[in-house]
């Protein structure tokens, strides 16, 4: 009987082990969740907002390592990332990316450039109609600048309550989390569940 109870837990400790290593695998390399801490995506995505997010679109992280391996593409103009937030690395950042390596970006009075060309953005949302003149703040007014090497320009969609790239500079693509997927739940301030949002697609 002993060895049979032995035996049992061992079997229980094994599939347990087993299922922390593929859940903590799962997380590193292929998805992992993200909530929505902030207004900066409005009205892509809310507050309360619970993300999961492709990690392995931008290739897999080698271990203490800057490179990636098996790498599916690069992030492109459009893409909505999870990444490390430059000025406090442990905090994680999600926006837009606006440019990507080599682009010439400008904006004048809240409309975005692209390599001289006006940028559709039907997702984004002013809050604010008053434009701030270029020289004070960056917000309404900045450029040209041009994207370097391995790096990305990130703005939020929320484009007059966003703290994004117009402030503190390129993402590295090294620092990319990787690029958000779909909503799995949804919360609003009330604690109600938004049924609407569950299960969106996120571009």
């Amino acid at each position: 009987m002993k060895k049979d109870r032995k035996r049992q837990i061992w079997e229980y400790a094994k599939a347990i082990i087993t299922a922390l290593l593929l859940a903590l695998l799962i997380r590193a390399y292929i998805v992992q969740a993200f909530k929505i801490p902030s207004g900066s995506m409005v009205p892509t995505l809310l507050v309360g907002d619970h993300l999961l997010v492709n990690k392995f679109i931008y290739g897999t992280k080698v271990p203490f390592s800057d490179n990636r391996i098996l790498v599916l593409r690069k992030p492109q103009r459009g893409d909505i990332i999870v990444f490390k937030y430059p000025e406090d690395p442990k905090r994680d950042f999600i926006k837009r990316v606006i440019g990507t390596e080599g682009d010439i970006l400008e904006e004048r009075d809240k409309i975005v450039y692209v390599n001289g060309h006006v940028v559709e953005e039907p997702y984004i949302f002013h809050a604010d109609k008053m434009i701030r003149p270029k020289g004070n703040d960056p917000r309404d007014n900045f450029g040209p600048l041009q994207v370097p090497k391995d790096k990305v320009f990130v703005m939020g969609d929320n484009r007059d309550q966003s703290y994004d790239s117009r402030y503190w500079g390129f993402v590295d693509i090294h620092e990319i989390r990787g690029k958000a997927l779909i909503i799995y739940w949804s919360w609003d301030i009330s604690k109600w569940l938004r049924f609407n949002r569950i299960g969106r697609l996120i571009n």
